[in-house]
């Protein structure tokens, strides 16, 4: 069953490669979204399996190397509308 992961993070995320380095992960878990930057940090929907989305969470509690993660808000949602891919906005 598709779950969805509404993600926010704040701290020094933005111009560390997290985007770029997010959609790589959730496409080696075979997860689709999305993420932009936002309001100073990175936001990011995920959908796919529940197990894959927890792993994909746990990653974006540290992200890339350059990254450091202050803050992660999370929301689990039901899929309403499914995407097709894993999207830089």
């Amino acid at each position: 069953m598709q779950k969805q992961l509404h993600i926010k993070i704040k701290g020094d995320v933005v111009g560390v490669f997290f985007r770029a380095s997010a959609q790589k992960r959730a496409k080696e878990l075979g997860l689709t979204g999305w993420a932009r930057n936002a309001n100073g940090g990175v936001e990011i929907v995920a959908q796919g399996e529940e197990t894959q989305l927890q792993e994909f969470l746990n990653w974006c509690k540290q992200g890339p190397k350059w990254a450091k993660v202050e803050k992660v808000d999370v929301e689990w949602e039901e899929s309403d509308k499914l995407l097709r891919d894993f999207k830089i906005k």
